[in-house]
């Protein structure tokens, strides 16, 4: 695998840290994993939906977890008291976790499970303070005022 220096960007830029150490673990990892598969869709401008399928989990088999821009969603299956001797055993029973990066301003607003499936709804916002805004342009010069008095040599 390429092996590529970040160390310019890091010389060179303020405030990007995270970004850079995203791209770099995200080059870096051997194996990204592949259970349970997952699709992100975008619902709105600033809305998004994660899916990701969880069949033979229940609710209370899964948590979701948001901590410092990262979305943690776990999965483990309360193991029944009997064990079923499985000619075929082709649909996963193992337990998983799932990370995903989180851009700033991006909450989870609410889960749910249907039909195997676990929806995640996301929706991204911004603060009024960080809102691009326009600043109106003063047409014309300032004024300029000089104050005192002139005397005349006599």
């Amino acid at each position: 695998m390429r092996q590529f220096d970040l160390a310019p960007l890091y010389r060179s830029t303020v405030g990007f840290d995270r970004l850079f150490s995203a791209l770099d673990q995200f080059v870096t990892s051997d194996a990204a994993p592949t259970y349970p598969p997952y699709n992100i869709e975008r619902t709105a401008e600033n809305a998004y939906r994660i899916t990701l399928a969880v069949a033979g989990f229940t609710d209370q088999d899964l948590s979701i977890e948001t901590r410092e821009n990262a979305l943690t969603v776990k999965g483990e299956r309360k193991g029944d008291a009997k064990q079923a001797e499985f000619l075929h055993q082709g649909i996963a029973a193992r337990g998983f976790e799932r990370r995903f990066q989180l851009a700033d301003h991006v909450q989870v607003t609410g889960a749910v499970l249907e039909n195997g499936l676990l929806h995640v709804d996301l929706v991204r916002e911004i603060p009024e303070a960080k809102k691009p805004r326009q600043i109106q342009i003063a047409s014309g010069s300032r004024p300029q005022s000089i104050e005192g008095s002139v005397q005349q040599a006599a």
